[in-house]
């Protein structure tokens, strides 16, 4: 009887350790094919839809909708359905004959096996989508290629009574050693992963080192690419006495959501009266997700950076007059955000000290680091809270090609489908709070960067042009900075810059 797998929580990127349960897409008894979506979860980042790595019965699933479950505890189990089932060409990926153990080389290759005709075409298939990364991961998320090869591991049939349940890495293989099909698998070894992703894998050579001595290869960091355990590792931990023996926990039972409780009257004084105030507790809301996030970052960058604020008011009259004119020749004009960002990247080519990032290391000292291009992160409002896409290389665009990238950023990001490189790889910030109905704002630094522009509604007020007093279009712009990376001339000078060319925008498109 085929044993049951068990499906543990992947990394879902930017190495998020928890997420939010928000919806299955299967239940217990259906039938499930490789790379099929089987729940919606929600990170601190986005929402995304996680495949199954597994074909088969979902036997248990590990979680309710609102829980939170940590990363590398169990998601889903899934039996494979046995040989000469309905489904067993679908779910069996490899032959049901018993298997032996892979010989291995000088370098700890291990020798393939022939796959037997029922699963060969599917296990190839598989192992190709792999190597040039398939695609069909987290959706919203990409695969890698040509970074090595990547091989799907099979299970080991078990001696003892059939039934039992295995926890199995999706790959296996190491720059120091091949793939390895069959190899012993310990549960403190795995790293889980989705599928198509190079892990933090181990030759066999290297789990048999460990096994000889006694070493706990899940406590030991690797010195490898992409965090790989190598020989050399476990080497220098054989010579080092373990300080700690890590336990594998078994997989703790479903604890309820929290969740918002309303205070009834007659409660205790200990549990429904805030004891500062006096007044009843209506409810106490976990701070988790975006909400989670953005607290820390804003604390972060608030501790952290020394930052100080310019502002000025600036006439939009001509830039909101360009724009007519070119609503006559056109039906796609770009919009005023867009040309404002187009403005930014050309102020920022001019005062690159404020697309930097600071940079400390472990001893204290601290550096400067500029970048050869510009990714202009949008502050975006959605439900799930604030959230930053960024348009990357955005100094190589025209203001047409951000007007149409930050519609689509504004698009996914609100849909909670921003991938965590389009969220989590600005330089700069431009955030439009005018939508608001607000005029300005002392901003927050978006850690790590060093610097944000915002950007106020925009109002008629009266304004001296030429001498007279005339009603014009007037916003104001408000940047914040890291008074480390620059000095209030520098700042000003960058502000004046953006102001300059929105007053006159013809005067720089001549430039751009």
């Amino acid at each position: 009887m085929s044993e049951t797998r068990v499906f543990l929580l992947p990394d879902l990127g930017e190495g998020l350790t928890e997420a939010e349960l928000v919806s299955w897409h299967v239940a217990v008894g259906d039938t499930i094919s490789v790379d099929q979506p089987i729940a919606e979860v929600e990170t601190a980042k986005s929402t995304v839809e996680v495949p199954s790595p597994y074909a088969g019965i979902v036997a248990e699933l590990h979680g309710q909708p609102g829980e939170t479950l940590d990363v590398g505890k169990p998601l889903i189990s899934v039996t494979p359905v046995s040989v000469g089932g309905p489904a067993a060409d679908a779910a069996a990926p490899a032959p049901a004959e018993p298997e032996t153990e892979p010989a291995e080389t000088e370098l700890g290759d291990a020798l393939d096996e022939p796959a037997g005709p029922p699963a060969q075409a599917e296990a190839e298939a598989y192992r190709e989508e792999e190597k040039a990364g398939s695609g069909n991961v987290l959706i919203g998320y990409g695969t890698p290629g040509g970074h090595g090869v990547a091989r799907r591991t099979r299970a080991r049939k078990a001696s003892a009574a059939s039934g039992s349940v295995s926890t199995l890495p999706l790959e296996d293989g190491a720059a120091d050693g091949g793939p390895a099909e069959g190899a012993d698998v310990d549960l403190s070894l795995l790293r889980t992963r989705v599928p198509g992703r190079l892990g933090a894998v181990i030759s066999p050579l290297v789990r048999r080192m460990a096994r000889e001595h006694g070493v706990d290869l899940g406590g030991i960091p690797g010195s490898g690419d992409g965090g790989l355990i190598m020989r050399r590792d476990v080497e220098a931990a054989i010579s080092t006495p373990a300080v700690e023996e890590r336990a594998v926990a078994a997989p703790r039972p479903a604890e309820p959501a929290p969740v918002s409780v309303p205070a009834e009257p007659g409660q205790s004084e200990a549990q429904g009266v805030d004891a500062r105030t006096g007044l009843p507790i209506s409810a106490r809301t976990p701070v988790k997700g975006v909400r989670k996030v953005v607290a820390t970052n804003m604390a972060r960058s608030r501790s952290e950076i020394p930052e100080a604020t310019v502002w000025v008011d600036v006439d939009a009259t001509g830039l909101m007059e360009l724009r007519e004119g070119l609503k006559s020749g056109s039906d796609q004009v770009p919009g005023l955000l867009a040309f404002i960002a187009r403005f930014v990247t050309a102020g920022l080519k001019e005062y690159p000290e404020l697309n930097t990032r600071i940079e400390t290391a472990e001893d204290g000292s601290q550096e400067i680091v500029s970048f050869d291009g510009v990714n202009l992160g949008i502050a975006a409002q959605t439900d799930r809270g604030l959230v930053v896409p960024s348009v990357r290389a955005a100094e190589k665009l025209t203001a047409r090609g951000l007007d149409a990238e930050i519609r689509r950023l504004t698009d996914v990001a609100r849909q909670g489908k921003a991938t965590p490189t389009e969220l989590g790889s600005g330089t700069f910030t431009l955030n439009n709070y005018g939508v608001f109905g607000v005029d300005g704002s002392a901003a927050i630094i978006n850690h790590p960067e060093v610097a944000i522009l915002g950007v106020g509604r925009i109002i008629d007020k009266p304004w001296v042009v030429n001498g007279e007093l005339a009603v014009r279009k007037v916003t104001e712009l408000t940047l914040t900075f890291d008074h480390r990376v620059c000095d209030g001339g520098t700042a000003a000078g960058f502000l004046r810059f953006v102001a300059d060319a929105i007053e006159n925008p013809t005067a720089l498109l001549a430039d751009l």
